[in-house]
């Protein structure tokens, strides 16, 4: 009985040893181009660079949702936010007067209820540890109540207490946890990383989990200074934020410090290692820094918020034992399954994501996904409810609050520059029933009438402003483009296609018509009608020298006989050159 007994033990103990350890780094609204192993030239990440190389890269990787909390629900579960019912940030944008749909109630926190990747593996034999940014519930639902042994700094907030130590908020009432004894002006990337260290030296010898999800390169942009002056500001529209650009050198220093500990305790060839992001780069003004955003995503269009490929397009790097091959699409959701399929983990949860640890081992796997979003909220960085799917080349997008469908043939155009909606009816009707159908199955809820829905009011001076973020474009190829130095309708390469907006006057009277707006040099001469019910004006677009080379002109009047809510449409009578015009802005002011 004996000699059996230790016979059981060790033979057992090399397979308990033999399980990979994991460790998931996961970069708070990091752009896949913000890496220079994805085409950034501004960004410096030589580590990894370097980790790309010696692992697999993939270029097709995207993120649950454009937005942090639903997709650090997907990565931890392997389910969809719209099953999860948790589609926002935590605890999401309230309802405001000028949103035209109240959002749908989702939960306040990750349930305790659902199987997280922590939990599966804790129960399989190992240790687990949490060290960064939660943002997926507070007091009840912290990451020791979600399978985590330990968690350091995590818990309900979004952006740190402090980048600097001490790590508390500014009137010293609250400190993030873990983190209260800190060196004056400690860093904080720097420290979660120190904690890091820690972690995988007292656990060498048996199997981890660590998930490291650092807060950076989330606003507030804050960096070291003497890193900061290593960066020059660069022209707009491109990467050249030099506090992002610090923040971007103090994340890659960290990776590879995590990469180095691995190597110094031997642990390397027996360990997965995935690197990703929540969601696409911030490209908005959101956050920005003497006028320049965090980030350009270029040339994928937009950034966090959107539906399009700049919010939902991931940095993905794994490496590990038995990982060979594989630039694969990808989504969050397969995280989990993949994750435990690597470490030989069996599990009853039933996954929205792929187990596709087989096709990275070199393996055959049937695998032809289709990848859901569903949005169903009005976001910070100005993007709208909607829902997208993308189906082979095609990626659709519809939006809910107004009658806007959009597709993409991503083989030819990932900048998602020209819709093919109007063109490709078939395709369109198709792919409206695959994302119809998959609401239903996940049960999403959608977006409501706001009752108390008042766009643009007159202002107590009579004037009313109508900025291109409120306004709608109808048509085609007409879009509001929401980057910095653009902020306005562009793309109006289609005559047909037409603004409008809605707006309450509580004094009617007539009112002097203001433009601001652009036009590329051999663009000009176009007539352009604006109207509010019978009343008109024509207004012949002048060329700026430039499409985002904004001016100010008068384009005459128009006249509101009653107060109450009405409807401004411009529409081009005619276009000469290659587009209309760029339209920022257009404000009318009562003519005394």
């Amino acid at each position: 009985m004996r000699t059996s007994l230790l016979l059981a033990l060790l033979f057992s103990a090399p397979a308990f040893a033999a399980k990979p350890n994991v460790v998931l780094i996961v970069i708070d609204d990091l752009g896949q181009r913000d890496l220079g192993c994805y085409g950034s030239t501004y960004h410096k990440t030589p580590h990894l660079d370097a980790f790309a190389k010696s692992g697999v890269k993939l270029t097709d990787a995207y993120s649950a949702c454009p937005v942090c909390s639903p997709t650090r629900a997907a990565l931890l579960t392997g389910k969809h936010p719209a099953r999860l019912n948790l589609t926002d940030w935590l605890p999401g944008r309230p309802d405001r007067p000028d949103q035209r749909m109240s959002r749908p109630k989702i939960h306040a926190e990750l349930p305790l209820e659902e199987v997280t990747l922590a939990e599966e593996l804790k129960k399989a034999g190992y240790t687990t540890a949490h060290i960064g940014k939660w943002h997926l519930g507070g007091k009840g639902f912290e990451p020791t109540r979600q399978g985590f042994d330990i968690n350091i700094a995590g818990d309900d907030t979004g952006t740190p207490l402090s980048y600097f130590a001490p790590f508390q908020n500014k009137m010293g009432t609250r400190k993030m946890p873990g983190l209260e004894d800190a060196p004056a002006d400690e860093y904080l990337t720097d420290r979660l990383t120190a904690e890091a260290e820690k972690f995988i030296a007292s656990n060498a010898a048996k199997p981890f989990f660590l998930y490291l999800a650092h807060y950076a390169v989330h606003t507030p942009l804050t960096a070291k200074k003497d890193v900061i002056a290593k960066y020059k500001p660069g022209p707009l529209g491109k990467q050249s934020n030099p506090t992002y650009a610090a923040m971007m050198e103090g994340m890659d220093e960290s990776v590879g410090r995590v990469l180095k500990a691995l190597d110094d305790h031997k642990l390397a060839d027996n360990t997965v290692v995935i690197f990703t992001s929540d969601n696409g780069g911030l490209a908005t003004s959101e956050g920005a820094v003497n006028g320049i955003p965090a980030t350009i995503n270029s040339p994928y269009r937009e950034g966090k918020g959107f539906l399009y490929e700049g919010g939902l397009r991931v940095p993905f790097i794994i490496r590990g034992p038995g990982i060979k091959v594989g630039d694969i699409p990808m989504n969050s959701l397969d995280v989990m399954p993949t994750v435990l399929g690597l470490c030989g983990v069996k599990s009853e949860v039933k996954f929205d994501g792929r187990d596709l640890a087989p096709l990275l081992g070199g393996g055959e796997l049937e695998y032809k996904p289709t990848f859901y979003w569903h949005y169903p909220h009005y976001a910070n960085q100005g993007s709208r409810p909607g829902g997208a799917v993308r189906y082979e080349q095609w990626k659709y997008i519809e939006y809910y609050d107004r009658e806007r469908r959009e597709l993409f043939d991503l083989s030819k155009d990932v900048s998602e520059s020209r819709n093919l909606a109007a063109e490709k009816p078939d395709v369109v009707t198709e792919l409206a029933k695959k994302l119809a159908d998959w609401r239903k199955d996940v049960g999403a809820k959608m977006p409501t009438p706001n009752s108390d829905y008042k766009p643009n009011p007159q202002a107590a001076d009579g004037t009313i402003t109508l900025r291109g973020l409120f306004g709608d474009a109808h048509g085609v190829q007409l879009r509001f483009e929401p980057l910095p130095h653009k902020n306005t309708f562009g793309f109006w390469t289609v005559k047909d296609d037409y603004l409008t907006w809605e707006f309450e006057v509580t004094t009617p009277g007539t009112f002097a018509v203001e433009l601001t707006q652009g036009c590329g040099k051999g663009s000009g001469g176009a007539e352009v009608e604006l109207s509010v019910g019978e009343s008109k004006t024509t207004h012949t677009v002048k060329d700026t020298g430039g499409f985002q080379a904004f001016e100010k002109i008068a384009a005459g009047t128009l006249t509101i006989e009653k107060a109450g809510r009405h409807t401004l449409t411009v529409r081009a009578k005619t276009k000469p050159g290659a587009a209309v015009m760029d339209l920022r802005q257009v404000v009318l002011t009562p003519v005394k």
